[in-house]
């Protein structure tokens, strides 16, 4: 039996709230997920409507701040919290909270990029 394989861009960072690339509506999915993640500010902007590699491109680079600032939180908490009269409990739990926030940015990064990807091969398909 020849079972012909298909490209697939659907991954274990594939976000849940996307539709499968290709299927009904998965583009409208795609830029719903995507505006979740910048600020609501951008929602007014047509230009990130009408082009979602744009809006997928600034989702990407706004998530990418986002992990430098957990990163610069995470690195600074054991000296800086002290000084701000933070118990020691709860220093902990902040260290945590954000080594927590940037394993699921990053998550969020990747997802982003494979969303990103589909949405090129789906504008630019290759023959």
């Amino acid at each position: 039996m020849n079972m012909a394989l298909t490209y697939s861009p659907i991954t274990s960072d594939w976000p849940c709230q996307v539709k499968t690339p290709g299927s009904f509506d998965w583009e409208r999915s795609a830029v719903k997920w995507l505006r979740e993640l910048v600020p609501s500010r951008y929602a007014s902007y047509p230009v990130l409507h009408k082009h979602p590699v744009l809006l997928a491109r600034h989702a990407h680079l706004q998530v990418q701040q986002e992990i430098r600032v957990a990163r610069t939180a995470l690195q600074t908490a054991r000296s800086e919290l002290p000084g701000l009269g933070l118990q020691e409990s709860v220093i902990e739990h902040s260290i945590k909270m954000y080594a927590a926030e940037v394993m699921q940015l990053q998550h969020i990064a990747r997802s982003i990029r494979a969303v990103s990807q589909a949405l090129v091969d789906h504008a630019h398909p290759r023959h």
